[in-house]
């Protein structure tokens, strides 16, 4: 009777596992399946939502707490900074152009230690500026070409090509990722950016023991509980408290935080910006599934995929809707609308299809009755943008030529649309 089981038990995974290799993304949208978008203007109970203060007092909580229980996860506790400690700072960096500033986060809490590094660039002789916020793959060294930027030992996946071997960040790697954060343009037009390394706060892979959870943990407990933050919340929290220091710092315009994040981290920010009010605008940049695209349309990266493939993204709750989007109550265009109504600006790039272009398109263009209630202008088009044509009003949406990337013209787009919003 036990060998039958155990028989049974290795036929299943064996199943799954077949079953993952053979999995082939949908982007023929004749097979996208009929579903109905749920209106983010009517609560769960079927009431319809006809004033801001309805939706700030009824619709929008519900929806918050719907995503914070069964996607992004709960963040068991509050824990603010221990101490912050100024580790370099020079008047005369990017050759005399811009201050630059790197400050060490520390927090703790039992016998729990975690600290993270911003990197800042500023305008000099300004005094309070806005600024972009964004996390970035493989170091804050790896964005510029500088010497003195210090090199993260936080973990790291293995990139040969970059000198990142071992899990160890190197200097080969140094300024390896430049031409994603033209900073330069950033400072002539008056913004700051505050870059972290995202594996500070937590490490990309599946062990949450070694990021921020562990410091939640309560007993003999391993890994969040069902409805508790996986890594995309956990990077989120970090941002928040990268703005609580910003709210300390006098050369920074606190109210005029602009957080950017490219794939999964425009998941991120998507999330920081509708669970932090305090965030003056986001940027989702290529954020796919669990980001800006519609889940229910099934194209390219579905829930079911990403579940596998990173299960430690989201909370375990996440996996109920795994093949069942159908199920689904909310859709990202009502993530979309946790963000209203400060701007938002979703980009997508015409050969990412695994991220579904038209998907991000929908959410930004269906969350728009969210904004229009609070008098801003959305999208207002059902129809695409044609490419490399921005429509940029306070929900902005691009198509850019090219692949899954961060482009000189994805940052021209933003940068111009900030203006006119934010700035």
């Amino acid at each position: 009777m036990m060998s039958r089981y155990f028989l049974f038990i290795f036929l299943f995974f064996l199943f799954q596992d077949f079953a993952f290799a053979q999995y082939t993304p949908n982007y023929d949208e004749s097979k996208v399946p009929v579903f109905k978008l749920p209106d983010p203007l009517k609560t769960f109970n079927g009431k319809k939502v006809k004033s801001v203060k309805k939706w700030e007092t009824k619709r929008r909580p519900e929806l918050l707490d719907f995503f914070t229980q069964n996607m992004y996860g709960e963040v068991p506790g509050e824990l603010k900074i221990t101490s912050y400690d100024v580790l370099e700072q020079s008047n005369n960096a990017l050759n005399g152009k811009a201050i630059r500033k790197q400050i060490d986060l520390s927090f703790r809490k039992d016998n729990n230690l975690l600290d993270f590094t911003i990197l800042m660039y500023l305008p000099k002789n300004t005094e309070k500026v806005p600024l972009f916020l964004a996390y970035n793959f493989y170091g804050n060294h790896t964005i510029t070409n500088e010497a003195d930027i210090i090199i993260s030992e936080a973990w790291a996946a293995d990139y040969p090509s970059f000198g990142i071997i071992n899990n160890q960040l190197t200097e080969q790697s140094r300024g390896v990722r430049a031409n994603r954060w033209p900073v330069e343009k950033m400072i002539d037009a008056g913004y700051g950016l505050a870059v972290i390394y995202y594996g500070e706060v937590d490490p990309d892979k599946d062990d949450l023991s070694d990021g921020i959870q562990p410091f939640f943990y309560v007993d003999d407990q391993q890994q969040p509980a069902d409805n508790e933050w996986g890594s995309i919340a956990a990077w989120a929290w970090g941002l928040s408290r990268a703005m609580d220091y910003f709210e300390m710092d006098e050369q920074v315009d606190a109210s005029k935080v602009i957080v950017f994040g490219h794939s999964r981290l425009g998941k991120t920010s998507l999330w920081a910006g509708a669970s932090d009010t305090r965030f003056a605008g986001v940027i989702s940049n290529n954020s796919g599934c669990g980001g800006a695209a519609l889940s229910k349309r099934r194209v390219g990266e579905t829930i079911w995929r990403i579940n596998r493939s990173f299960p430690y993204w989201f909370c375990p709750n996440f996996k109920n809707y795994s093949k069942n989007e159908e199920a689904l109550p909310v859709d990202q265009h009502e993530l979309i609308a946790l963000i209203a109504p400060r701007p938002v600006y979703v980009a997508s790039a015409e050969e990412d299809q695994w991220a579904d272009p038209k998907g991000e398109f929908l959410a930004a263009l269906y969350a728009s009755p969210v904004y229009k209630l609070y008098g801003k202008k959305g999208i207002t088009q059902n129809e695409m943008p044609e490419v490399n044509q921005p429509i940029q009003n306070t929900v902005a949406y691009h198509i850019r030529t090219g692949k899954h990337d961060v482009t000189d013209f994805d940052w021209e787009q933003y940068i111009k649309w900030a203006n006119t919003f934010i700035k």
